[in-house]
């Protein structure tokens, strides 16, 4: 099976959903990286849903739970540029697919579908 081609965000601005997608997965390559993403998505989660109960207070760690992981992973395992950076909300869309596709088990098949940024594209965005 041959991987898709991402696009490279650093040559144009992506326009549409389905290209982000591809590029965001292929952002999302390293298997560490997409684990703190799913921690991350995972403990954003669960602080929305226990707030009513232990207060709304706790929502303030919302950015730094969500975003720490994941961004833990891109600069330290994956080596580039969070796509939150340039479109937050896709990214924040696409994160939470991510989290729906790990627990169903499709990230993996997603991943080899669309592939690794090329070397060069990803050198651009750091």
């Amino acid at each position: 099976m041959t991987a898709q081609t991402a696009p490279s965000v650093s040559s144009q601005r992506i326009t549409n959903y389905d290209e982000f997608w591809k590029f965001y997965v292929s952002e999302h390559s390293n298997p560490i990286s997409r684990i703190l993403h799913f921690i991350g998505s995972g403990l954003a989660i669960f602080l929305v849903l226990i707030s009513p109960i232990v207060g709304f207070k706790v929502l303030w760690a919302l950015p730094f739970v969500g975003y720490g992981f994941a961004w833990l992973g891109h600069f330290r395992f994956e080596r580039n540029r969070p796509a939150s950076f340039k479109y937050p909300l896709w990214s924040l869309v696409s994160d939470f697919r991510m989290f729906g596709y790990i627990l169903i088990g499709k990230m993996n098949s997603e991943v080899e579908k669309y592939g690794r940024a090329p070397l060069i594209d990803r050198r651009q965005q750091v």
